[in-house]
């Protein structure tokens, strides 16, 4: 029988690199390639496994990651095969600030011209409403929802959390430590991020190309 895997996902710049950080600080081995290095978006580094991109192609990584953290972005969650068993960490965090870091990191690499706010977040918010309830389907998924906001305001409360849901296996004290309120940028007061306020994924294959259009430009699929 396979090992579980545990899997860091969220949308992109909803605190999934924050995550990974705590979870190696807390003795789990993660699963990265440092393809991606670290740079002005992500200056601790995006602890990023380039072949989970090609998961609907190939899925032989999958044995390397048993036992392991591995980072998967939201979308890519329902191309898991269903013969393994997986715990996921999901990050939230308020629309708001995750459109306005991904407007940011669009922006410097001269590609933020075209971002639309208010159609990215509908589709953003449709697209984790679905998800949700899709996650909630699957008897090989464990999930625990982490809000990104709160870690940062409360680290001690949500590393207990989280090291609960990993069986306390981990050092909390050390996961504390890496979470880094300097690094929390595109503040918002407004918007929080809720499964409420989702509602079921657009049935317009178009919408759907257009997330993926945007993890691609973001460099997450």
């Amino acid at each position: 029988m396979h090992e579980v895997i545990t899997i860091v996902s969220g949308l992109p710049r909803s605190g999934t690199s924050m995550m990974m950080r705590m979870l190696e600080a807390g003795g789990m081995t993660a699963l990265i390639d440092h393809v991606r290095e670290a740079d002005e978006d992500n200056p601790g580094g995006y602890y990023e496994f380039e072949q989970v991109k090609q998961i609907k192609q190939d899925e032989s990584w999958l044995d390397a990651a048993a036992g392991k953290v591995v980072k998967m972005v939201s979308m890519l969650l329902y191309n898991l095969p269903s013969n393994r068993n997986y715990k996921v960490i999901f990050m939230r965090r308020s629309m708001t600030e995750i459109l306005a870091s991904q407007r940011a990191m669009l922006e410097r690499i001269g590609q933020g011209k075209d971002f639309n706010d208010q159609e990215m977040g509908a589709l953003f918010n449709k697209h984790l409403g679905e998800l949700e309830k899709w996650l909630a389907a699957q008897k090989n998924f464990e999930v625990l929802y982490i809000p990104y906001n709160d870690v940062i305001a409360n680290a001690p409360h949500y590393a207990h959390h989280i090291n609960r849901f990993m069986q306390n296996a981990l050092k909390e004290e050390a996961m504390i430590q890496t979470v880094d309120r300097s690094l929390y940028r595109n503040r918002s007061e407004q918007d929080r991020q809720s499964s409420a306020s989702a509602g079921p994924l657009p049935e317009n294959e178009g919408d759907r190309e257009k997330i993926e259009d945007q993890l691609k430009s973001l460099g997450y699929m």
